[in-house]
């Protein structure tokens, strides 16, 4: 029973929609209808300001944070457990209930995920690391969807050298996280090369100007 609820808890705790709310609050609108219509921090600074944009980063991290948290610490759930309920944080910030399955990127909750999951299991140096692929890029290029994507595409490999026992379920989940991350990001990627208003990795402004949903 504990199992189960691990996930869910980690699902339900993905989908509060930090960004919409704050939006919602602050400026009366629906992040949907903003620039490029992403349910995630970096829409909201670039469209609300740096302080909403910093409590609703600070919130996501905190979602796969709690996720994972609360299954190992709280409910004692089994190790393979405790990495699906990060997960289930992270396809539930993507796909949020209750803004009828749309949201974000999954990167806040991500980071929220592993910065708990990797210490608690010893691997802090790992987690440096990760880290360091994202922000050495980030600093280059300033290009922060794309900074994410390699940092994701280097944790299997990390996981693959480092973890010991089960390093195998361990990096099928890290591929998997990758591939959630990149099912949110691959439509709208194809959709700004076709008509070259932004590169692979610049998508979230090309969006700008597009139709979004229908105020709920």
């Amino acid at each position: 029973m504990n199992e189960a609820l691990a996930i869910i808890i980690g699902y339900l705790l993905g989908s509060i929609p930090a960004a919409y709310i704050t939006t919602r609050l602050i400026r009366g609108g629906d992040i949907r209808r903003m620039g490029g219509g992403n349910v995630g921090g970096l829409n909201v600074f670039r469209e609300v300001g740096l302080w909403p944009a910093l409590a609703v980063g600070i919130f996501d991290f905190g979602k796969g944070a709690a996720a994972v948290a609360i299954a190992k610490w709280g409910l004692n759930a089994p190790d393979s457990y405790i990495l699906l309920a990060g997960l289930a944080a992270v396809i539930g910030h993507n796909w949020m209930v209750w803004l009828k399955f749309s949201g974000g990127k999954g990167m806040g909750a991500t980071i929220g995920a592993l910065i708990v999951l990797l210490p608690a299991y010893g691997y802090t140096l790992q987690l440096g690391i990760f880290c360091a692929v994202i922000i050495i890029p980030m600093l280059l290029t300033r290009n922060v969807a794309l900074s994410m994507f390699l940092g994701l595409a280097s944790l299997p490999i990390i996981v693959w050298f480092s973890v010991d026992p089960g390093k195998e379920y361990a990096t099928i989940m890290s591929v998997a996280l990758l591939l959630v991350i990149v099912a949110k990001f691959l439509p709208t990627a194809i959709a700004a090369m076709r008509n070259r208003g932004a590169s692979a990795f610049g998508v979230d402004r090309w969006q700008r100007g597009r139709n979004r949903p229908k105020e709920d």
